[in-house]
């Protein structure tokens, strides 16, 4: 377990001045789902559509976390009706339910629009030449470079950038084939992103020690939450982890909020209210400030120094 009275590993919160009061930085949830989208009526409180967060940062462009089929609901939200958009996404895999939602991301059908992606190099392939692979005729009517807007991939590796005012940290994440996590820090707040993240079969509390220092102290972690051990025992190679597992993370690095992400296809909110309420349970004695479960338009806003989070 982190000690919190100990410096940040880099001393990531005191990258940035402090923002004036008021401003925060805003993360919201526009696809909460794995594996494939889901939309039914057992699912609309959570939420059926696959992998994408938006974090709003003030005085800097929008960063998205994924481009699955949650980018499209983001593309009619009211922030991106203004034109031309202009935004930077952070894929942390190339499977479909992470990328699948970029054609469909109206801002990119527009003239003037941009978006810059970064993502990892799959078997030395680069991510454009992986995108031109599978958004290309005959599996899709258009090539990728024939939408209107901009569109330019960044080939990514473990390290930090800039993007704006706010600071990227990445970090390779134990999944099935090359996976980064993401952490954004901002004026003294951080969020980590772990979408998918492989459960060593064999020990259970055993946690990468890159991803121990990615989401050292943050105070909002969204982390990989598929499985309920019954599920975990018969699909322990899929990639992913069960709900104690990401308990178990956000516990040794000492994390203010952990968000149950990934949600399994077949869990009804009804599934999800139940795993949430005994993860909540388990939490109590773990140094974890709070547990939630992602949901569709819920917004966190992280504010510097001693004010709470808020959400909506």
């Amino acid at each position: 377990m982190r000690d919190r009275s100990q410096p940040r590993v880099g001393d990531r919160r005191c990258a940035y001045p402090f923002p004036p009061m008021g401003d925060s930085l805003d993360v919201t949830f526009y696809g909460v789902r794995g594996s494939t989208p889901c939309p039914c009526d057992e699912n609309r409180r959570y939420g059926g559509n696959t992998s994408c967060v938006v974090i709003d940062v003030p005085g800097g462009e929008p960063i998205l976390l994924d481009l699955g089929t949650g980018l499209r609901f983001y593309g009619v939200a009211e922030p991106c009706t203004e034109v031309p958009f202009r935004g930077t996404a952070l894929l942390s895999h190339l499977h479909w339910d992470h990328v699948q939602g970029l054609p469909f991301f109206p801002p990119l059908h527009r003239q003037g629009s941009r978006l810059d992606v970064h993502g990892p190099v799959e078997a030395g392939r680069s991510l454009e030449a992986s995108f031109d692979t599978f958004m290309n005729p005959p599996f899709f009517p258009i090539c990728i470079h024939d939408m209107p807007g901009e569109i330019t991939f960044h080939d990514t590796s473990t390290g930090s950038f800039d993007v704006g005012p706010a600071r990227v940290t990445v970090c390779e994440v134990p999944h099935v084939g090359t996976t980064f996590g993401y952490r954004i820090d901002w004026g003294g707040v951080s969020v980590a992103y772990v979408s998918d993240h492989q459960q060593p079969v064999d020990d259970p509390r055993h946690v990468d020690e890159a991803v121990l220092e990615l989401v050292d102290g943050v105070d909002l972690l969204i982390h990989d939450a598929q499985f309920t051990p019954e599920e975990f025992a018969e699909r322990s190679n899929w990639g992913h982890c069960t709900v104690d597992y990401a308990l178990e993370v956000a516990h040794q690095a000492a994390v203010g909020e952990l968000v149950l992400f990934h949600h399994d296809p077949a869990h009804c909110d009804g599934t999800i209210d139940g795993i949430l309420a005994t993860a909540v349970e388990r939490a109590v004695d773990l140094d974890i400030g709070s547990v939630t479960a992602a949901m569709e338009g819920r917004t966190v806003q992280l504010r510097p120094a001693s004010a709470p989070a808020t959400t909506s």
